[in-house]
């Protein structure tokens, strides 16, 4: 896949793409000239998706229309770890110019290849991304995603260059360090997931600093779920703009969708570099812009690692575009339909008791969810554990757990109890938090 369709716009730093501008007509008329080159693209040089595309009885050259890619099989985590570790690949392995992988902690790791092009479509798309959400050409950027085999540093580090910004490439964890080079080189603007950058902010405060009192100006968070109540939580805290940078690795990485500072309504996803879908994740019917669903991705220009119709897990809908009127944006993410529990009946994510405790004043936004089944019993039992904001006093935190316990009953539909925990108690994040601990008992093992 060569040729000046696919080169990244060429845009000077701080100014749009021209691809920003298009209109919703242009925008499809371009995916679907894309997205042929790339479903032949799959079937020519990539054996799963032959196999798959047959067994489907479909060709490319069914794909006449956007509507036709409905037809076309589905591509989840497990043909990836089933084609471990270069079977998805379409070029060359010397043409394959970096290789990311996920961390593989529950099975063989996703691994995904990048040509020159890709990589540099990438920086595009992130700068894009940064540059919508405020980050200005010339800034320092302190970037927090880790590095290494995780998209989220390296993503994030040459799409900031590629803007045209001074990077400081901390990486996740080290948080002591995070707070002293935030106060010592004076960065415009920093990189994070929202849940470490609480870990951050709570660093300075023990810290004596007054967090208003910093150079930084805007947060670009992602790589995890958060609500409209932790970009409260953020901006108050710091008197900062806070927007969101959606991406995974398995689609490109960050940059795939960037929120625009002047709005915050949503991210906008480059409909030029990626075709979006939400579809039923119990039926897989492809459902209408609006409809809550499961969200899929078919990227359109990526040479090393083409992907067809990728199941995110993420829950989500299509929106149209506000900021950026040709593209559309994606609704905020309420979790993923692999992190869901499903207590007694009632589906419940973690997002949901985030939105919840944050509205309640006493309440922190440090919290845990706990699953357990108690010995003898068949019902599985949901605890709370959150830890109240400093100087609560332990009635009033008795009284916000109450509170919390009643409005997560009110507004999920399902009983639990919640517990308020010493300050510091909960396990801080350093990069992605995990929030629900299953200590329910195993199968086989009662």
């Amino acid at each position: 896949m060569t040729g000046t369709a696919l080169k990244a716009s060429a845009a000077a730093p701080g100014t749009l793409d021209p691809e920003e501008e298009y209109s919703r007509d242009r925008i499809e008329s371009l995916q679907l000239e894309r997205l042929q080159r790339t479903v032949a693209l799959a079937y020519e040089k990539v054996e799963l998706y032959r196999r798959k595309f047959d067994d489907a009885g479909v060709h490319p050259g069914d794909l006449r229309e956007l509507s036709d890619l409905a037809k076309f099989p589905f591509t989840t985590k497990e043909d990836l770890r089933r084609s471990y570790p270069f079977g998805m690949f379409a070029v060359p392995q010397d043409r394959v110019v970096r290789i990311h992988a996920s961390s593989g902690t529950t099975g063989k790791p996703t691994v995904v290849g990048y040509t020159a092009g890709d990589i540099d479509r990438w920086a595009t798309l992130v700068a894009r991304s940064l540059r919508a959400s405020g980050v200005k050409t010339g800034w320092k950027v302190h970037n927090a995603y880790g590095y290494g085999l995780f998209t989220g540093g390296l993503g994030a580090h040459y799409g900031a260059e590629k803007l045209g910004c001074t990077v400081i490439p901390m990486s996740g964890g080290q948080t002591e360090r995070q707070v002293q080079l935030i106060r010592d080189f004076e960065p415009d603007a920093i990189l994070a997931t929202p849940t470490y950058l609480l870990t951050i902010l709570d660093a300075m405060t023990a810290a004596g600093i007054d967090r208003r009192s910093t150079s930084l100006k805007t947060a670009v968070l992602g790589a995890e779920p958060w609500t409209e109540e932790m970009r409260h939580e953020l901006e108050e805290r710091m008197g900062f703009d806070a927007c969101d940078i959606y991406g995974l690795s398995e689609v490109m990485g960050p940059g795939v969708a960037g929120e625009c500072v002047e709005s915050k309504d949503g991210s906008h996803i480059w409909e030029d570099h990626f075709r979006p879908e939400i579809v039923d994740p119990f039926t897989d019917e492809v459902l209408p812009d609006g409809e809550a669903g499961e969200l899929v991705f078919t990227s359109l220009t990526k040479e090393a690692l083409p992907i067809i119709r990728y199941r995110t897990h993420d829950l989500t809908r299509l929106l149209p575009g506000t900021a950026r009127p040709g593209m559309r944006r994606m609704g905020r993410i309420t979790g993923r339909s692999d992190d869901m529990i499903i207590l007694r009946g009632v589906n419940l994510f973690p997002t949901q008791v985030e939105e919840l405790a944050l509205r309640i004043p006493a309440l922190s936004p440090h919290f845990q969810l706990e699953l357990t089944r108690p010995e003898g019993q068949r019902m599985d039992q949901l605890n709370v554990k959150v830890e109240p904001r400093e100087g609560v006093s332990a009635e009033a935190a008795r009284d916000a757990a109450a509170t919390l316990r009643e409005q997560i009953k009110i507004h999920i539909g399902s009983s639990c109890t919640v517990s308020v925990v010493e300050q510091g108690s909960l396990v801080r994040s350093s990069g992605k938090l995990k929030r629900v601990y299953d200590l329910r008992p195993r199968s086989g093992a009662e």
